[in-house]
């Protein structure tokens, strides 16, 4: 048995109230999150993402396992040498069973990404980083323009990067297919190219339940992207950027960035008006 399947059999047992299906997701689930933190050189900072993306505080998970916050601590700072493969489902077990507590939401918004079926025509490329990347770090190697900067508390390292033709992503996909955009992890650049004013693609982030670490326009100036957009990206506290790079110069920096990218979504490139 793999490590991978070791973690996803000690999620056999459905808590009460679910049902098979909702038990399966949990279990695909577990098995990406613990397979990818004990799989990672800094399994630290991805126990960190999954714990943020779940919306849950060191005390509390610190809480529920019945340890010091200053355990949690020392393992996302890299103090505390890296936990074993049953300590870590039992982390992974943790912060489901939490969700679970809270209503399951952060867990149904991963069922479409994990089911299969996904129209892959609107996805000009999509990568997950082992290493994550700040924002100002990520602005600077796209060339981007600040549009909206929320506060620090808002402001999350980026662990991956979708790039999507925003025209086809709002006419194709349904809002189900809109959540595979984020791979694996909402602490990512979503980044929209073939846009006219960038207010599009803020609506449609608007009423999606994950949200984004950071918003990239493409293909137009900060002074272009409408002021909705920007009020948006302002109710949502996420740092939009715009940036006018050519899409294949604007690919290669990206995927240069780490050479040690973990691909979970590999797909074929998006014919766009950037190729003619």
């Amino acid at each position: 048995m793999t490590e991978k399947a070791a973690v996803a059999s000690s999620f056999a047992s459905s808590p009460p109230g679910t049902t098979g299906s909702y038990q399966v997701i949990k279990s695909k689930l577990a098995e990406k999150m613990a397979g990818e933190i004990t799989l990672s050189d800094r399994p630290g900072e991805i126990l960190k993402k999954w714990r943020t993306n779940f919306d849950i505080s060191q005390s509390d998970l610190a809480a529920f396992l019945r340890v010091s916050p200053s355990v949690i601590s020392d393992y996302e700072s890299g103090r505390r040498k890296c936990p074993g493969i049953f300590i870590v489902s039992k982390i992974v077990e943790a912060i489901l069973d939490i969700d679970i507590k809270r209503g399951g939401a952060k867990i149904r918004s991963y069922e479409s990404i994990l089911r299969e079926g996904f129209s892959e025509g609107a996805i000009y490329d999509i990568h997950e980083y082992f290493s994550p990347i700040s924002v100002m770090d990520f602005t600077k190697l796209v060339g981007g323009e600040i549009v909206y900067k929320p506060g620090s508390e808002h402001i999350k390292p980026l662990y991956g990067y979708t790039i999507v033709d925003s025209l086809k992503a709002i006419l194709q996909l349904s809002g189900n297919e809109f959540l595979k955009l984020y791979g694996l992890s909402s602490e990512r650049a979503m980044i929209f190219t073939g846009v006219s004013t960038g207010k599009s693609p803020l609506v449609a982030i608007r009423v999606t339940n994950l949200k984004p670490a950071l918003i990239v326009i493409h293909g137009i100036s900060a002074s272009h992207v409408d002021k909705i957009a920007a009020k948006i990206a302002e109710i949502e506290h996420v740092p939009l950027i715009a940036t006018v790079m050519p899409i294949t110069d604007l690919v290669h920096a990206l995927q240069s960035y780490d050479m040690n990218t973990n691909i979970f979504f590999k797909v074929p490139k998006l014919k766009t008006r950037f190729d003619r």
